[in-house]
Order: structure tokens, then sequence, then C-alpha cells
């Protein structure tokens, strides 16, 4: 009779073998109940003071049009994020940190710091373009930065690399730049009801148009700057004390620098808004998404290499590895779970992937001595969850790694190791992995 693999050993309790409670303002409860009073005060006090400014239809006709590009965006960085889900908790936090907390320090620190340089200053006339090329970049940035900040803090096993950062930051720079659109937007509606603006030469059409069609990514291109700096933070080593502190400096530093370029490009004469945007914006978007999407195959591929160690200790399946390295494979697995048992099956399949696809990080920051203290206890972690889901989960992996791979021709020879027929005669491989492979 096979017996289960022993587990991972857990640390020593302390010495006094006391447990120590935390204080009041250290429970969950409390920490949570604070943040979600703050971000629905901020809400209230940023719909107030938008609403203000736009007129009731304003604000209706705005909100309308800012949530057309939403749902795309945050859809966008949901698919990058599919290796290795984040919960759904920080995104909701960080739109609304977004939309809330940040877009209402933007409109009071950019108000107060606009005025001030207007009454300061020799030229008054100055302060608009000031307050946007200077002002707004620092503060815009920094308020979106600290959703990001603290994710990194506080959800440390949530934010294990790159990827991670570039998806909070970008659904924080959503949430932010939908605020902001309601506010641009309604405004322009108010205009064209006062001086009766229609159609094309409509000034609401010329706010949509740059604003939603042509530029929906330019908040979160800036802050997905940030989200680097942070995500390669925390791929540093814990002793890298410098490095990790340098990182998301550097990567805000660019993000207020990209945001000040971008918007002192009307600026620069006639046709430098179109010259910053095809020559400067459009190619450093396509460049951060070629990166995000190899970030993304990177990580598959880290999969494939680390979890056969877990195969030849026998917590895995033989195909497992290869399925787990295949977003096409998982899909499959999901799908089977699905039509054999149910929903509540193929949900436990994808959490099945996503602790697999949490434990081939940990072991490769483990292997680069990157992990920390916590690596045995994250490590055992892990481990149960995927031993408790392994009914489940093992035969509709198994069943999508033999179908996801493409049928070779008929081999009549001997079977290497590492290979097994499937129903016909041909022989079906997984040249990917082989986990008795020297």
């Amino acid at each position: 009779m096979a017996t289960s693999p022993p587990f991972p050993t857990y640390p020593p309790r302390p010495v006094d073998g006391a447990l120590r409670h935390p204080h009041w303002w250290q429970r969950r409860w409390v920490r949570y109940g604070a943040l979600s009073s703050l971000l629905a005060l901020s809400g209230l006090v940023i719909l107030a003071l938008v609403r203000r400014q736009t007129g009731t239809e304003g604000f209706l006709v705005g909100l309308g049009l800012a949530l057309l590009p939403v749902p795309w965006l945050i859809a966008a960085f949901r698919w990058l994020d599919r290796v290795e889900p984040g919960p759904w908790r920080n995104l909701v936090f960080s739109f609304a940190w977004g939309a809330c907390a940040a877009a209402l320090i933007a409109i009071v620190a950019n108000s107060f710091a606009t005025k001030w340089i207007a009454t300061s200053t020799a030229d008054p006339s100055s302060a608009d373009t000031l307050g946007a090329t200077v002002i707004a970049p620092i503060v815009e940035e920094s308020a979106k930065a600290a959703a990001v900040l603290l994710v990194f803090l506080f959800r440390r096993r949530d934010f294990t690399g790159i990827v991670d950062g570039v998806v909070i930051a970008g659904v924080t720079a959503t949430g932010f730049a939908f605020t902001e659109n309601i506010l641009y937007l309604g405004t322009a509606f108010g205009t064209d009801q006062l001086t009766g603006g229609r159609g094309i030469a409509s000034v609401t059409v010329a706010t949509f148009f740059v604003r939603i069609v042509m530029s929906p990514f330019a908040h979160p291109l800036f802050t997905v700057l940030t989200g680097i700096g942070f995500g390669a933070s925390a791929l540093a080593a814990e002793r890298q004390h410098v490095r990790r502190v340098l990182l998301p400096l550097g990567g805000l530093l660019l993000a207020m620098g990209m945001h000040a370029f971008w918007n002192g490009s009307a600026t620069f004469g006639q046709y430098g808004f179109f010259a910053v945007y095809g020559g400067f914006m459009v190619p450093a978007f396509a460049l951060l998404t070629w990166l995000a999407i190899w970030t993304r195959q990177r990580e598959l591929r880290i999969v494939r290499a680390e979890l056969p160690a877990y195969v030849l200790a026998g917590w895995l399946g033989p195909a497992e590895p290869f399925a787990l390295g295949s977003m096409r494979a998982r899909r499959m697995a999901r799908d089977y779970a699905r039509h054999h048992h149910g929903r509540p099956a193929a949900r436990e399949v994808a959490r099945y992937e996503g602790y697999a696809t949490s434990l081939a990080f940990l072991r490769q920051r483990g292997r680069k001595g990157k992990a920390g203290a916590g690596f045995v206890v994250r490590e055992r972690e892990l481990l149960d969850e995927l031993w408790r889901r392994r009914e489940v989960a093992r035969p509709a992996l198994e069943y999508a790694a033999r179908a996801a791979v493409p049928v070779r021709p008929v081999y009549t020879g001997p079977v290497p190791i590492g290979y097994w027929p499937a129903q016909g005669s041909p022989v079906v491989a997984y040249p990917e992995y082989n986990p008795y492979r020297s």
C-alpha cells in the first residue's frame, strides 16, 4: 500500500510556549475596517468635488463615457496575471485607491500648488504650465505609488515579481484615470452646454477622442514603471537593502518623468502632442507590453523548470510540470474538471494551479538564496494545499498534458523513458519535461 510522502518539518515553537496576542490595532478586522472607511470617505468627498465642478448632468455623462475603457484595461491586466493569479481583493483595493484616495490627493494638492504658484511668482500665467508639467506628475504618481507600496508591504506573499507589480500599478492607474476622465469629460460637456458646441466641433467629442480613444493607456503606462521597480525589488534578496529601496524609487522617478513629458507635449508647438504621442508614447507602450508578455512566458518556464523536483519527491504527478507550464493545458484541465465534476471542481483545479505556480516561484527564490527565513513554513503551506486537492486536480492535469501535446508520427521502436503511448499507436511525448533525465 502506497504511503504519503513525508511533509517538511515545522520550525520549533517559541521556547516559552506563550501565544502572544496582537494589540487591538493590529487585528485584521481593525485594519480592514480602517482602510475601507478611508476609501469610502475619500470616495464620497471626490464624488462631491467632481459633481460640484461638472454639475449633475455633466457628471452622469462623464461617468458613462469614462467607464468605457475600464473593463478592457482590467481584463488586460487580469489576463497578464493568469499564470499566478493574485486575489481579487488586491485588485479591488488598488482600483478603489486610485479612483478615490489618489484622485482626491491629486485634486486637492494640484489645486493648492497651482494657486500658490500663481500668487507667489511674478508670472501668474505660467502657473498652469508649471502645475501640469511639474506638480501634477509628482503628486499623481506619488499618490498612485502609495497603493503599490501598501500591497508590497502588507500583501507580500501576493507580490512576488514584476508581473505582480505591473498588475497592481496598472489597476491603480486605471482607477485614477477613471475618476480623472469623469472630471474632464463632465467639464467638457458643461462647456458645450454653455457655448452650444455640437457634433465633431464639440469639446466633449474632442476630449473623448484624446483621452478615451487615443490614450486610455497613458496613466497605466506611467504607473507601470513604478510597479516594475517594486517587482524588481521583490525579486532581490533580503540582504540587498539598498537595491530593494533604490529600484522602486527609480521606477517612480521614471514614471514622473514620462508623465511630465506627456503633459508638456502641448507646449512643444502645433504638432507637439502628435509627435510625442507617435514618437514616444506608442513605442513605449509597445515596449512595456512586450516586456510584460515576455515576463509572463518566463514565469511559465520557471514552473516547468522548478516543479520536477516535487515530482521526484512524490508530491506531483509526472505530467503536472508540463501541464502547469502551459496556459492551454491549464485551461483544458479546468474544462475537464468542470465537464466531469462541475464548477466547484474547476475552481479547485484553478486553485491547485495557482498554488503550484507559487510553489515553483518560491523554490526558485529559495534556490537563489532569496526566499528568506519563512521558506520552509511557506513551502509546507503550499504543499498542504496541493495535497488536499490532488484527487480532483491530478486526473484533470494528466488529461490536459496528454491532450495538449501534438501527436507525433508512429514510432515502432523501444519506448524511451519519459514517453508513453496514447490510446492509439502513435507515441505522445512531453518533450519539455523528463523527470528521469540526468
